[in-house]
């Protein structure tokens, strides 16, 4: 891809041949390594260059067209800005999209940082040893079905006819184990892990070897679960899985659409326990892949969408916040429509709570460590959810692993049924989190 400068005059000198006057182009490229292996084989290899860029076009009407392409060159921008154009009379008339008036705000620290590709024969070669670790810490382990070591480098650049230019770039590296186990007279088992950082030099290969065994021997001792209420404590990533799940509490677009948990008046309404307080957190220190604007040029920026249990903010694109009269969040993305989403959360307790809870002492609480299907069993505009999941019942202490349940219930009577927020948090790709108690929900056994 040429570079963001070359990209910035070729588009305005075509746009001033065209005749436009206004435009904005977003556009990222992501080269990225990834090797899975198979009994100490290299099982796939896969290497990608992929770009593209979303080119936006307002004709003399003030309406909109859209088009993207993945041909960045003179030529490819030219028709791409052409196309756009012609598809701008057949653009919204209501509600049209426009520049984020903080697309030209400077941005502080905006960190640019690469690391150094290792070769594909080291990143083979390490994920060859971390499934042959894994494969030695438990006779009945006997297989790693799914595995994945990848590495990443990401340039993403905004661009508008006002003068906005943003560029940053980064490196992540990424590594994930999902083992099985194989015993007479039982079931299959299974467990996985993921890791994240900078660059393959920096991966916490071995914490993830250790928490995918860790677990995985877990579920050895499996029994069936009695059906009924039990108290529950859910994981960092099983509660952040429900958070995203019904993430439409806190988006604008979904609420000015209608399709939401909350409405424009929602704001300032106890919704969770006062326990509770959430943040939608882009540049969080734990956050890896941090971003520093969003597809409309928009710093992005720690937003409170809970605080003491209070509903106390939305995630807004520039369109969202100018029909609601609120501030700029940095959440959009844009395409053939605006669209809404968040970025990292930080979910952490609020206050002290009267009473601590632990797993040691605690009698007959489910412990929910992964949460599945939740692409059928939520149903997210009546806040309602049933959801197999993986996890244990766990006695002053001791972790007896759950044949096969389901967990269900109500999320926003989950919200408001926390009694505590541990203080340790842990760190999952969607967010940081700690563990999660909640005082009661329906579990059924198989």
């Amino acid at each position: 891809m040429p570079n963001i400068n070359e990209i910035a005059t070729s588009a305005k000198d075509t746009a001033n041949k065209l005749g436009i006057k206004k435009f904005d182009i977003y556009g990222s490229t992501v080269d990225e390594t990834s090797v899975q292996v198979d009994q100490g084989e290299p099982k796939q290899v896969k290497a990608s260059n992929r770009s593209g860029v979303t080119v936006r076009v307002w004709n003399e009407d003030n309406t909109m067209g859209v088009t993207s392409t993945t041909d960045v060159d003179p030529k490819g921008l030219e028709l791409a800005l052409k196309t756009a154009y012609e598809a701008s009379f057949f653009g919204v008339k209501e509600n049209v999209p426009d520049f984020s008036p903080e697309a030209t705000v400077n941005i502080e620290n905006n960190k640019s940082e690469k690391a150094n590709q290792a070769p594909v024969s080291q990143l083979i070669e390490s994920l060859i040893v971390a499934e042959k670790e894994l494969l030695a810490v438990h006779p009945a382990i006997k297989g790693v079905p799914y595995n994945g070591l990848a590495q990443r480098d990401i340039d993403r650049f905004y661009l508008n006819s006002n003068g906005a230019i943003r560029t940053e770039s980064h490196s992540l590296a990424s590594i994930y184990l999902y083992s099985k186990t194989e015993e007479e007279g039982k079931k299959p088992r299974s467990a996985g892990a993921f890791r994240i950082n900078h660059s393959l030099d920096n991966l916490d290969i071995n914490g993830c070897i250790k928490e995918t065994a860790d677990k995985t021997i877990s579920h050895l001792n499996y029994e069936k679960v009695t059906t009924g209420k039990y108290r529950v404590v859910f994981s960092a990533e099983a509660f952040l899985s429900l958070l995203g799940a019904f993430s439409n509490l806190f988006n604008a677009q979904s609420i000015l659409d209608k399709q939401s948990l909350s409405t424009p008046d929602s704001l300032g309404n106890q919704i969770a326990s006062p326990l509770l307080s959430v943040c939608d957190d882009a540049l969080h220190p734990a956050n890896i892949g941090a971003e520093a604007f969003d597809g409309e040029g928009t710093p992005t920026r720690r937003i409170s969408l809970i605080e003491n249990g209070v509903l106390t903010g939305f995630l807004h694109s520039a369109g969202t916040a100018k029909r609601m009269n609120a501030n700029l969040t940095g959440n959009a993305s844009i395409g053939a429509k605006v669209s809404v989403s968040p970025n990292f959360y930080h979910v952490f307790a609020a206050a002290n709570s009267e009473q601590e809870y632990s797993l040691e002492t605690a009698e007959n609480v489910i412990l929910i460590d992964d949460l599945q299907a939740l692409h059928a069993g939520v149903k997210s505009l009546q806040g309602s959810f049933s959801l197999p999941f993986d996890g244990w019942l766990v006695n002053k202490g001791v972790k007896t692993s759950i044949e096969s349940a389901t967990v269900a219930g109500d999320f926003l009577e989950v919200l408001k049924s926390i009694i505590y927020v541990e203080k340790e948090p842990e760190l999952t790709p969607g967010g940081v989190c700690p563990r999660i108690w909640v005082d009661e929900l329906s579990i059924t056994g198989e």
